[in-house]
Order: C-alpha cells, then structure tokens, then sequence
C-alpha cells in the first residue's frame, strides 16, 4: 500500500491529526529508505521499481510537511527531520515487532546500524574480540564502537546502547548491571616473582591529571608517592602493555587478569590493609528506553549481556598475599 499524499507544500509541518494518519506502511517505507540508502536499494527491498518508490516517498515527504531526504548522486542523504523522527519510527517497529514475532523472529528482524560507547581499555580487550561471535550470530547487524574517554549522551541519541562504570540516572533510560569486580595490582610475572614489602618497592604506572578523579587513582595518590611513578598516561592500553613489558605495577580491574599477560602482585603482610582499600567497580549496560525492544538493539542487548555475565571470575581474590 502506498502513503496517502495530503494536500500540503513542502515545507509546512504536518499538523498532529495528519501525523496521527499515517500508517505503518508510511513509517516502513521511511525505515527501507534511510537503512538502504539509496532508491535502488529500497525499491528492491519493498517490491517495488524505482519510479514507484520515488514517487512514495514524496508524498510521504509531502504528508510531513517536511524533505526527510537530500537526493544526491551517491545516494538519499537523511536531512535533520528524518533523525529527529527515527527514534520514534524504530520505537513503532519494535511494538509492531512485539505483537508479531517469536524469539525465532528476533535473529530475522536484527539488522541496521548499533552504536555502542565503551571505555577505551574494555573496547580493546572484551568488545572488539567478541564481535565475530556477533557478526556470526547476526550477519546483518553493523557495529560502530566509540571508545573514546567522553561519556556519550543516549537522551540526545549520541550513542544506542553504552557500557559504564558509574550508573546513570534518567526516565528514558534502562540499566542492568553486567559484573562487580575490584581492582587489583598487577605486573609483569618476572615482576611477579618477587614479594613487595613497601609500595614503593616497584615503580609505577599511573594516570594522567585528566583522570586523577578516579578511585584507583586516589588510592594511588593516597599510597604511592609522585616520585614512584615511572609512567602517567590515561590511555589504558599503553598502561597494560608497559607492565607487560616489565615497567613496573599497575592497578587493573580483575577481569583484564585474563586477557593480559600480567600477574597478581606478591604482598607482604604489611600491605595487605591499604591493599583492601582497593576500589570496586561495577559494570552497567545502559539503553534509550524507547529503542530497546527495537531488533537490532536487543540483539546487542542481549549479546552484551552474555559476554560480560558468562565472563565473570568467580572466587578470585583481590590480593595475591605470600
């Protein structure tokens, strides 16, 4: 079916009854559009020639009172208007979905674009490994992974799904929490070999003043004098290599304990209280509330859910006392 034209100039901003009439078909024909890219690509994708589909997406546009798509040569260019009323069509593909599908269905239904925020160090050592497991799950699903220090906004849609330390607040957002785990110090196993009678046995390895807020890093600040550093950077990854490496002792949360080639520092009694006042983290997966049932969300939901909940060390300790 197509959309029903409505007797308005472009430019003029649909009316709420004329946006109350519009149909899924109007809604579907929008979301092919936007995720095919082009005409010809949509057009397949509905049945239909390119004419046809040219000429449905104008009166849809014209329905709206608004251009939803720049039409260049490379292909159909979303304008501001067709992001700001995607979350909305999404959110109406995933109720439509609720009422039709089986968890079968879910794998069919799940393709499109996910962005997901990451702190740098968790993006590198458990993300980015587990996406072909991902990919061979949901072919048709496209990861884009910001692993950058900034917190991206899911309110304003600056990211679909983020994993945090810290739990956000907000009505439009949805939280689970994925693990607990303390932070732990850490070197390299020749290192390793040898019992820590002071924390300034060893040198090093610290962040930088961007990140001097954290919890591990006021413990650092608490106990280990500025001159025992050997390195400040707050790129997390630099971090694990140089204690590979044999620079000297880093604080890590102790999952990365099984994906780095560190081990567990030897502490000497004397350590063992200021080494229980190690900081604890917890791991959240956070979603827009709108969009979690949309497929492609939920399938990146719930893959997150088990790689990071099936990951979990059970029954390590926080030290390594000798």
């Amino acid at each position: 079916m197509g959309a029903r034209p409505l007797a308005k100039k472009q430019g003029i901003l649909a009316s709420a009854q004329d946006i109350a009439d519009l149909r899924w078909d109007d809604v579907r024909l929008f979301l092919v559009a936007l995720r095919g890219g082009t005409l010809g690509v949509a057009s397949v994708k509905l049945g239909v020639d390119v004419s046809t589909m040219s000429r449905r997406l104008t009166a849809l546009e014209e329905a709206l009172g608004t251009r939803l798509f720049d039409r260049t040569r490379q292909g159909l260019v979303p304008t501001r208007a067709a992001e700001l009323v995607l979350p909305a069509a999404e959110a109406m593909e995933a109720a439509l979905a609720r009422l039709t599908r089986d968890v079968s269905g879910l794998e069919a239904a799940a393709e499109g674009v996910v962005r997901v925020s990451v702190p740098p160090g968790m993006a590198d050592a458990f993300v980015a490994p587990a996406l072909p497991l991902l990919r061979a799950k949901y072919p048709l699903i496209k990861i884009e992974l910001d692993a950058s220090v900034r917190v991206l906004d899911l309110s304003r849609h600056e990211a679909d799904l983020a994993l945090r330390s810290v739990r956000p607040a907000g009505a439009d957002l949805v939280v689970t929490k994925l693990s607990t785990s303390p932070w732990v110090v850490m070197t390299s196993p020749e290192r390793a070999r040898e019992k820590l009678r002071a924390w300034t046995d060893a040198p090093w390895i610290a962040w930088d003043a961007d990140l001097a807020s954290m919890a591990p890093a006021r413990w650092l600040t608490k106990h280990v004098p500025r001159a025992d550093i050997a390195l400040r950077t707050s790129h997390f990854a630099s971090q694990l290599r140089a204690a590979e490496a044999g620079l000297g002792l880093v604080l890590v949360p102790e999952p990365y304990a099984r994906v780095c080639a560190l081990s567990a520092a030897r502490l000497g009694e004397s350590l063992l209280p200021s080494a229980e006042e190690l900081p604890t983290d917890d791991l959240w997966l956070v979603g827009h509330r709108a969009l979690r049932e949309v497929p492609r969300i939920a399938a990146v939901w719930s893959f997150l859910v088990e790689t990071f909940r099936e990951g979990k060390a059970a029954g390590r300790s926080r030290v390594a006392p000798a």
